[in-house]
């Protein structure tokens, strides 16, 4: 989920906050991108796109050829005009991230914050902040889909509560092992649906063809406890059995008592089976001969 960092100045990270306003909204100033970083994207959407090809969901797939992004940096303007007639949301323009209960009000609305900003050529296969390929690329294809369409909305009205509750952390791991690192069981095997996945090349085809990697399937409570990496590939995923599991199985959880139960112990460490557990065993995809 996008962090807290009120400005470029105290916090170090990129982007230009002095334009934001006060929901930490700008314009995306789409005349501003040079033929250098069109070319860079459309090298970046090439290289994903032939991966999702065969290692992504087909939901991802599905919004991405929906949205015809392949020319070059995407317009905000153009892409909204499709998301609002399929699921009512919006993109807005960000200078990067922004602080959590920013975060959650765009999505309690249907708003979607996508950073403005694209990586440097240096920086094709690994980018500590989420840019405009990430944030687009990775996450705004699968508001298409109707299920995650909702749940965003729902987590996004569950930030206060999480907050109010000092509990923050247990609901970030929700959005992370689904939104973020999400995977799927399909008739044709697993498949990746989370941004960070789909939109990093070597962590698309090792999420879903490595057999020694940890996998579970998605539990909320589990996921809740569990703890992940942000400096390297994930030491384990949780697989969705289908997307509408992002409703059936969290609409109707009262977060409070878990919140009050496990938020004050130590999470589960990245990687851990524990007592009684059993991995995940279904059909990995397949790696091209």
């Amino acid at each position: 989920m996008k962090k807290p960092g009120a400005a470029n100045s105290d916090s170090e990270l990129r982007g230009d906050y002095s334009q934001a306003g006060r929901d930490f909204t700008i314009a995306q100033d789409w005349d501003a991108y040079t033929p250098e970083m069109h070319d860079r994207w459309r090298r970046l959407y090439r290289r994903q796109s032939e991966l999702a090809e065969r290692y992504a969901a087909p939901q991802f797939l599905e919004g991405l050829h929906r949205l015809d992004c392949s020319y070059g940096v995407p317009r905000f303007e153009y892409a909204n005009m499709v998301l609002g007639h399929a699921t009512r949301w919006q993109l807005v323009a960000v200078p990067g991230f922004i602080p959590d209960e920013v975060f959650f009000e765009h999505l309690a609305n249907r708003r979607f914050p996508v950073t403005r900003w694209i990586r440097e050529e240096s920086e094709l296969d690994y980018l500590v902040e989420p840019d405009i390929f990430h944030d687009f690329f990775g996450h705004v294809p699968m508001l298409l889909d109707p299920h995650v369409a909702d749940f965003l909305e729902l987590y996004g009205k569950a930030g206060a509560r999480a907050i109010a509750m000092d509990a923050l952390p247990m609901l970030a791991r929700i959005y992370w092992y689904t939104i973020e690192f999400g995977l799927i069981a399909t008739p044709k095997g697993l498949k990746a649906f989370g941004a960070g996945i789909v939109s990093s090349a070597a962590e698309t085809v090792f999420s879903v063809t490595d057999p020694d990697v940890l996998r579970l399937r998605f539990e909320p409570v589990r996921v809740m406890n569990t703890a992940y990496r942000i400096d390297d590939f994930q030491p384990n995923y949780f697989v969705l059995e289908s997307m509408e599991q992002l409703i059936t199985d969290l609409v109707e959880l009262d977060f409070g008592p878990i919140y009050e139960t496990w938020r004050d112990k130590a999470p589960i460490a990245p990687g851990t089976l524990m007592d009684g557990e059993r991995p995940w065993r279904g059909k990995l995809a397949e790696k091209p001969e």
